[in-house]
């Protein structure tokens, strides 16, 4: 009895405590459709038409996005006060009350994105007045103008970074961004921008990330801003893009020109700290060989640049124009998709830092590989749909490829490589010398390892893995064309007859393959049943556009998820696929664009629940000169493929006899009814006697 107080005290405290942490739990996790989690009080899409206000008053960010609000009352924030973030994304915002942020000494970031502010943004721009520390401001799809924009910036200098991104900005002069020396991010892309006028940008002594994508800039020229560290002009109108001739040293690290209509290889800061150059899709070209290089004044652009009253002219070389840049520090270049036919000499030398060059999609016919021509830092090279026939190797050069990984050469015009090419590339693990047509050099292999004139020899390449050869023209691979090699990925499809019925010549890699292509290699029904047991790691197998009528066998255990198996000559599919491969790893199967016989395709119905067959709407079967969807077969088997299975002697003899029996029948009771009078002829006629 003296330790029941003790007992119900205890007691009272735990249910005291439980109540306590529940109804916390409670608030802590939604209240009037808001999910609360810590000072993050997140109402996106609630259909609210007010801010609430029974939100705890404590909360430092409010996310109300994808609200009707339409209008932001001068009390709507009043309950909250410590806000340090506020998001107002696709609200239908046309009003925002002048007193609206009145209170919110503490907020830093303010999203306004989507709205419609352009209705009353003085009434806006007073708003926005009121908050002397905001530091981000995101004002994009709300249909702005650049007096708009530059109302609703004004007396906002402790800006940091800003968003006017998918609005109505044409043209930017020296007062849109006046006062905004604090700022860092400045986001103008899907805008109509097509000028910016001289000193735009000056005040924006900080401004390290500028995105002018997606507008109308028809040229970049005296490019200066030194502290930029970020600039994306690319989808513009750009032909020229010419920095100033400046000793200072550019920040720059990152420049995207990207999707344009350049010209000429841009005129780059003689100092900088570029890192990452993209230029793909435009229209470049080195044109220094169409001109004499003894009349250099032929060889020069100038620019009047008319400034106010101040005039300048800018004279600049067209041909070398990337003599003067500074790349060394240079790590990225893509020149993909323009109308380079050649690179000038020295051009990659200046690049020593250069780790990855694309080049495809271009009009290049030859490459010459000299001492530090690609650098040795070089470790992914795309030469891919070029034309190019030829490929030169300096005479001694033994390491040019050393550090390379990638290597593409696809869709050119090569009739083969440079002996020992990639004799001493340790490093490299992906080739694609698809579409061109190359040798494999013999085996076992000259003692002089001349082979074939330009033969390309992959055996003993230990760190190749990935290898696509499709469309090569190669002919029956002899023995062991792989090996030494550890690949996962090889792709031979589009040589026709490459395997000659067999797949030994694969066996030496079977163990390490894990995706292969055998699309259009003649595989047809003169061949035995295609066996991949030994492949024990194979998990992708293309065999499509071939002849097989036969299912492959595959081992038990094998881990293979993706078949494809359409265009061949099946009619049917064998039972035991579907109980063994299909049912257990397989996840995609392809078998579409076969002769199936309608009458055999009873395996159909378990494909169907396992939703293994990713074509199976286009798998179609013949049944005498019809062509029905699988999908189409209800009940079963169609009611003519049981006539086809019936033995047809049976069926011949069940269908004589009754005619026999009929005739027999009618004969018999032909001859009973005219039995009398037709022997009274016989008798008459023939003189027989007889006794009635």
């Amino acid at each position: 009895m003296e330790l029941l107080p003790l007992w119900l005290c205890l007691g009272f405290h735990f249910l005291t405590m439980k109540w306590k942490n529940g109804s916390g739990m409670v608030t802590g996790a939604s209240q009037g459709g808001c999910k609360l989690v810590g000072g993050v009080a997140d109402c996106r899409g609630q259909n609210l038409a007010s801010v609430p206000s029974s939100l705890p008053p404590h909360s430092q960010t409010l996310i109300l996005d994808a609200n009707p609000l339409k209008t932001l009352w001068n009390h709507s924030l009043q309950p909250y006060p410590l806000l340090e973030s506020l998001s107002l994304h696709s609200c239908h915002l046309g009003l925002i009350g002048l007193d609206a942020f009145r209170e919110q000494g503490h907020l830093r970031s303010l999203a306004l994105a989507d709205n419609c502010l352009s209705e009353n943004y003085k009434e806006t721009a007073a708003a926005l007045h009121t908050l002397p520390d905001l530091r981000r401001l995101d004002l994009s799809g709300n249909s702005l103008t650049e007096d708009m924009a530059a109302l609703m910036l004004q007396n906002l200098s402790s800006l940091e970074a800003v968003s006017l991104a998918r609005n109505t900005l044409m043209r930017l002069d020296d007062c849109v961004f006046e006062g905004l020396e604090h700022l860092r991010e400045l986001d103008l892309q899907r805008n109509y921008i097509f000028e910016i006028e001289g000193g735009a940008f000056d005040g924006l002594t900080e401004l390290r990330r500028l995105n002018l994508a997606y507008n109308n800039l028809p040229c970049i020229v005296d490019f200066g801003l030194t502290q930029l560290q970020f600039l994306n002009i690319s989808y513009n109108v750009l032909e020229w893009f010419l920095a100033a001739k400046e000793e200072a040293a550019f920040e720059l690290e990152m420049l995207d020109l990207s999707h344009n209509q350049l010209l000429f290889f841009p005129l780059l800061p003689q100092c900088s700290k570029l890192h990452t150059l993209l230029l793909q899709d435009n229209n470049m070209g080195f044109y220094r060989d169409l001109y004499n290089t003894s009349s250099p004044q032929e060889m020069v652009a100038q620019f009047l640049l008319v400034d106010g009253n101040v005039t300048n002219i800018t004279t600049v070389s067209l041909w070398e124009e990337f003599a003067s840049s500074d790349l060394a520090a240079l790590h990225f270049l893509d020149m993909s998709q323009n109308q380079f036919q050649y690179l000038p000499d020295g051009f990659l030398k200046k690049m020593p830092s250069l780790s990855h060059l694309n080049l495809n999609q271009n009009c290049l016919m030859m490459l010459h590989i000299r001492e530090h021509e690609p650098p040795a830092a070089l470790t992914e090279l795309d030469l891919s749909h070029n034309q190019l026939s030829e490929l030169h190797v300096a005479p001694g050069l033994t390491s040019c490829l050393r550090s390379l990984r990638l290597f593409n050469l696809s869709s050119n015009q090569l009739q083969g490589v440079p002996t020992d090419l990639f004799a001493n590339a340790s490093n490299i693990t992906t080739i694609d010398m698809s579409h061109n047509q190359i040798l494999l050099c013999p085996q076992p292999a000259p003692i002089d390892r001349a082979g074939p004139p330009s033969c390309v020899d992959f055996r003993n390449m230990a760190s190749l893995r990935s290898l696509s050869l499709e469309g090569c023209g190669l002919g029956a691979l002899q023995n062991c064309p792989f090996q030494g090699t550890s690949l996962t990925h090889l792709d031979l499809s589009g040589n026709w007859g490459i395997l000659n019925g067999s797949i030994a010549p694969l066996q030496d890699i079977a163990p390490t393959l894990q995706v292969l292509s055998l699309r259009n290699v003649g595989l047809n029904s003169g061949f035995a049943e295609l066996d991949f047991s030994g492949f024990g790691n194979l998990r992708d197998l293309d065999l499509s556009g071939n002849s097989l009528t036969s299912f492959p066998r595959f081992r038990s255990s094998l881990p293979l998820q993706t078949l494809d198996l359409r265009r061949n000559s099946l009619t049917a599919l064998p039972q035991r696929a579907v109980s063994e491969q299909l049912l257990r790893s397989l996840q995609t199967i392809y078998l579409s664009q076969n002769p199936y016989d309608c009458c055999g395709v009873e395996g159909w119905g378990a494909l169907q629940h396992l939703k293994t067959v990713a074509d199976l709407a286009m798998v179609t079967c013949n049944l005498s000169s019809k062509v029905i969807r699988v999908l189409e077969l209800q009940g079963g088997m169609p009611q003519d493929c049981k006539w086809e299975r019936v033995d047809m002697g049976l069926l011949y003899l069940v269908l004589i006899l009754p005619s026999c029996l009929t005739l027999l029948v009618a004969c018999t009771v032909i001859f009973l009814t005219f039995k009398k009078p037709l022997l009274q002829v016989i008798k008459s006629r023939c003189h027989w006697s007889s006794i009635y």
